[in-house]
């Protein structure tokens, strides 16, 4: 009895240790978001349907398209912003990717900002740019990359005079290094950003049936590559963009369920600073009965202390590493993980 109440205690003690430390570490959370169309966006009756799955499950952000600037989406923004929610206005700078001539010309730059500055009227928090790289068809040059920063640098100078934050996509071959024929390197493109999205589908990976059985792994493993190539030093924010579905080998039921889980997973054991979920049609079903399943579970570490002590108290020489109560594998946890606990 006395030895039983000895770990108790300690557990208990071990316990409000971690609760302290993981409070400063996840007090503000993964960062989560969906993509919307401006068609969607301006639907008003499907926007406050996703405005209120947004609310009850967890989801922070809308990232919204500006393709046109309209009195509807404004109004509909308004209804994202007045329920608490994060407003993004997503705008495409090169559509397919740029011709040279585009990308050269500050005339251009100027009329694709009118879209950027219509987002900031409408309240955006952050800009985000897609497309901002040469088309694919581009003839691979280091000189490519250097000419996509003094674009995304002259955005950012742009909204620096706003106070407002800058988000860049980028296409996911660029994890892996820089692309010579689109122009995109992540750590010349970090000196213009505030945030890198890399869009991280696994559907865009080749070879793409090995890509879509793993979607776990081809998302962390193009994670820790964008980390290897800033010596695991990242000077900015990072959200990946996960997609819903896989155009190629269309999922149903359990495995598109299990297909977007292992995302959602890779991301967090990454332990960057968010996602956006990615639906062409803006379906979110799938995701939001995924996210309020993962909000049904206990997650603080007391509970999984007490649960490991309920499996081993009747076994008196077990001995356990930290690291099964550190279920996130967070690196900042390692310095308690390097040690055993022993009951």
């Amino acid at each position: 009895m006395y030895k039983d109440f000895a770990r108790l205690v300690s557990l208990l003690f071990l316990a409000a240790i971690l609760l302290g430390f993981s409070s400063t570490i996840y007090a503000t959370g993964l960062v989560k978001g969906i993509y919307l169309t401006q068609e969607t966006a301006e639907n008003t009756s499907y926007i406050k349907y996703l405005i209120h799955q947004c609310k009850a499950v967890g989801i922070t952000t809308m990232v919204v398209d500006v393709e046109i600037p309209s009195k509807q989406l404004q109004n509909n923004v308004a209804l994202i912003k007045s329920n608490h929610l994060n407003y993004v206005a997503r705008v495409i700078v090169f559509p397919d990717g740029g011709k040279p001539e585009q990308i050269a010309s500050q005339a251009y730059w100027e009329k694709r900002y009118k879209l950027v500055k219509a987002g900031i009227d409408y309240g955006a928090t952050e800009i985000q740019l897609d497309y901002i790289r040469y088309s694919s068809k581009q003839k691979a040059s280091p000189e490519n990359a250097k000419n996509i920063l003094k674009v995304a640098q002259w955005f950012k100078q742009k909204l620096k005079e706003e106070k407002i934050p800058l988000q860049l996509d980028i296409f996911g071959i660029a994890s892996f290094g820089e692309s010579k024929n689109i122009g995109q390197n992540v750590r010349l493109l970090a000196q213009a950003a505030d945030v890198l999205c890399p869009m991280l589908y696994p559907s865009h990976f080749d070879p793409y049936l090995e890509h879509a059985r793993t979607p776990y792994e081809t998302i962390l493993n193009a994670l820790n590559a964008i980390r290897e190539q800033f010596d695991y030093e990242i000077p900015v924010k990072i959200y990946a963009y996960i997609e819903l579905s896989n155009y190629r080998y269309p999922l149903s039921g359990a495995k598109r369920t299990a297909y977007i889980q292992a995302q959602i997973k890779a991301v967090k054991d990454a332990h960057i600073d968010g996602w956006y979920a990615w639906s062409a049609h803006n379906k979110y079903e799938y995701l939001f009965h995924i996210l309020e399943a993962e909000n049904k579970m206990p997650q603080d570490p007391l509970h999984r202390i007490l649960e490991a002590h309920a499996k081993v108290k009747n076994n008196e020489n077990t001995a356990m590493p930290l690291a099964y109560f550190n279920s996130n594998n967070d690196p900042r946890m390692w310095p308690l993980t390097a040690r055993y606990f022993v009951y």
